[in-house]
């Protein structure tokens, strides 16, 4: 390929993905706007109107932070690679670098030099939904002062811990021969395992407090729970979820023997124990059901594909000069190609986006049909119309919005498919 075929295609995919995020967002804004002010048929005795418009109001609100995010996205990305910005980068980490500490070095400096510009560049959108948009709609109880504290234990983590791990894949990149992207992946996936068992008992910690469910009835009614579901985890944990946001939630966490089960406090202050017992089985239903291992294997698969497509383009000139970037004669280009991709990867991956939210939806529809079978399916809906409400989530997205974004089916759907779905028996 030469390098103004390789732009062609480049700068025709980033136009068509622009003009598809662009249209599908437009039909999101008149879809919630048009249904603002009628709660839908299903839901007229359980929402009251100044929730959904709510909820409606929220939605635009983000629609709007979207729409502008993309604009920006898009410039900055042209910024980084047809504009130059990723090769005058390059140059200067290179001469800056390079001639004192060496290759290696270089390699990794160019890679945080990348990730702390772009951090910076959406900074004022972070700060943006973090303190004007959640905190209009309630949401946020972000103090600065938090807020600072957790940049400054991420920025102290990227430099304990990524640094010398992403040196060590960079490091394997150069020294491992021609078949390096095969031990990359796998030194990669060793990182992804170790951090099940990591994240959550040691740095987790470092940003929420974690405390052992004290509710007595409760604790004993989610431990039979698991037990009729054949599930063990370490602990049982209450997250102070409270502390920077509204939003409610539960999750697993953890690999093996460091599985353990985590509520947000805010979860636990609006849901009645049956209906904290509903969610928690819906959990309990992609674990069962193995959609964690699922989507862990085809992560593995899509990673393998990512490195063994990178181990090609390396070696591709036209791959950086299509880009807007001067591959490097005398130092490794590993580092530039790895930053290239995933700026690519960000263009062409909106096409795939569809397909993966609708494998994910049809988990969710499984996992709550298994909710149903150890559990009370009319407490799993009212959990579930409680979480839709207290998080301000729109009862009527578009439907094609919803199809091509939407990791989890619309309140209607899901809904309908619990009514639809004849009472199961609650297993011993």
């Amino acid at each position: 390929m030469s390098s103004l075929t390789w732009t062609s295609v480049f700068a025709a995919a980033l136009v068509a993905s622009l003009a598809i995020r662009a249209w599908l967002l437009a039909r999101q804004v008149r879809h919630v706007a048009l249904h603002r002010d009628e709660v839908p048929a299903a839901f007229r005795s359980s929402v009251e109107l100044a929730a959904h418009q709510r909820a409606a109001d929220y939605t635009l609100a983000k629609a709007r932070l979207a729409h502008w995010q993309m604009v920006a996205g898009a410039a900055i990305l042209l910024g980084w690679t047809l504009f130059g910005g990723l090769d005058a980068l390059n140059a200067g980490v290179r001469e800056a670098v390079a001639p004192r500490v060496g290759a290696l070095a270089y390699e990794v400096a160019l890679i945080v030099a990348f990730v702390v510009v772009g951090a910076l560049l959406e900074l004022p959108f972070e700060w943006y939904s973090t303190f004007r948009l959640e905190q209009r709609f309630g949401f946020n109880r972000m103090t600065w002062r938090l807020w600072l504290a957790d940049a400054a234990k991420g920025i102290a983590l990227g430099a304990v811990i990524g640094i010398p791990l992403l040196a060590a894949v960079l490091w394997i990149m150069g020294a491992a021969g021609t078949a390096w992207w095969l031990w990359a992946w796998a030194a990669w996936m060793a990182i992804v395992v170790a951090a099940q068992v990591i994240v959550p008992s040691f740095i987790a910690p470092l940003f929420n407090r974690f405390e052992e469910l004290k509710d007595a009835p409760l604790r004993a009614r989610v431990e039979a729970l698991m037990a009729r579901a054949g599930f063990a985890a370490r602990g049982l944990f209450v997250m102070d979820g409270s502390r920077r946001s509204a939003h409610a939630n539960a999750y697993f966490t953890g690999f093996g023997r460091a599985k353990r089960v985590v509520f947000f406090d805010t979860l636990l202050s609006r849901l009645a124990a049956g209906e904290v017992e509903a969610v928690l089985a819906h959990e309990l239903g992609h674990f069962k059901l193995r959609h964690i291992r699922k989507r862990m294997i085809a992560m593995a698969a899509l990673t393998l594909a990512f490195f063994a497509l990178l181990g090609w383009l390396s070696t591709q000139a036209w791959f950086y000069s299509g880009l807007g970037v001067a591959p490097n004669l005398t130092l490794p280009n590993d580092a530039l190609a790895l930053v290239l991709l995933l700026l690519a990867a960000s263009v062409f991956g909106v096409f795939a986006s569809p397909l993966f939210a609708g494998w994910s939806r049809r988990d969710e529809f499984e996992a709550d049909a298994f909710a149903s079978a150890h559990a009370d399916s009319g407490e799993l809906a009212s959990a579930l119309l409680k979480l839709h409400e207290d998080n301000a989530a729109t009862l009527t997205p578009d439907p094609l919005y919803a199809r091509f974004y939407y990791s989890h089916p619309p309140a209607v759907e899901r809904l309908a498919a619990l009514v639809r779905r004849p009472p199961e028996p609650i297993a011993p």
